[in-house]
């Protein structure tokens, strides 16, 4: 597996195919691997990168604050390293923020944005009190309770292969690296005012069974994006890309075709 050192940090990543880039970020607690039907699928047409964010997978854990920005200018360097100029840029949950993240710090490298089971609004109050508790927790405890809890709202209890290659990612996530993300997670700013300045070509997709992002959410961003395409995977919940990997990918290949 290729990793690449920067700074001090390592990052590994997937790094397949050929032709336009497309670049897939993972959510919280997850890592690349998570895009493993997307790599399958796509690395045929597409040079497709997947990498593990500072904190997750096989890239080095920085304890601490981990905010957006940090994702986003590592995203940039090791793109840079391996060298991916501009790419059409997907990310689910966490990662579609990191993507709206990429979109305002370095739009003239992006070409188009998937956001899949995302949101754009700032962190509320209570929100801030209830991941940094939750960051204390995974500390204190480790993985397994809070894995075991969200189990069925990251995946449909119907989804039962799913359920249990989430419920794997998540329980060999590191603590001190989700705990990182959560923290700065916590203090992402408000991207709703973003989305209506995006000039490129979105696809908005999300699971219509999702707790966390409901199907409003996605219909709102939708409505903000001046050129997007909005999917709503039936019979999934917070990780279509798994769970329904057939249709979710359906949606992608029309969008990326639409794109060439």
């Amino acid at each position: 597996m290729p990793s690449a050192l920067i700074d001090t940090l390592t990052f590994g990543y997937d790094d397949k195919g050929s032709g336009p880039a497309l670049v897939l970020v993972h959510g919280h607690p997850f890592d690349r691997s998570m895009w493993a039907p997307q790599l399958a699928a796509f690395s045929a047409t597409h040079r497709v990168v997947a990498p593990d964010l500072r904190g997750y997978g096989t890239s080095s854990v920085v304890p601490g604050t981990t905010l957006l920005t940090d994702f986003a200018h590592d995203l940039a360097a090791l793109l840079d390293r391996i060298g991916v100029g501009r790419f059409v840029l997907g990310g689910l949950s966490m990662g579609g923020q990191i993507a709206m993240e990429c979109y305002r710090l370095f739009p003239e490298r992006i070409t188009g944005l998937v956001l899949a089971d995302t949101f754009p609004a700032a962190e509320t109050d209570e929100g801030k009190d209830l991941r940094n508790a939750m960051a204390d927790r995974l500390l204190a405890e480790g993985m397994r309770g809070y894995a075991d809890e969200v189990r069925d709202k990251m995946v449909a209890p119907y989804n039962t292969e799913a359920s249990g290659t989430v419920h794997r990612m998540m329980l060999a996530a590191p603590p001190e690296g989700a705990a990182a993300a959560l923290r700065g997670r916590a203090e992402r700013p408000d991207y709703r005012d973003l989305l209506t300045r995006v000039t490129v070509p979105a696809l908005v997709v999300v699971g219509r069974d999702d707790a966390y992002t409901p199907v409003a959410d996605a219909e709102a961003m939708h409505a903000a994006l001046p050129d997007s395409t909005l999917c709503v995977i039936e019979g999934a919940a917070h990780m279509p890309n798994l769970e329904r990997p057939a249709e979710f990918d359906a949606a992608l290949r029309a969008y990326l075709e639409r794109l060439n």
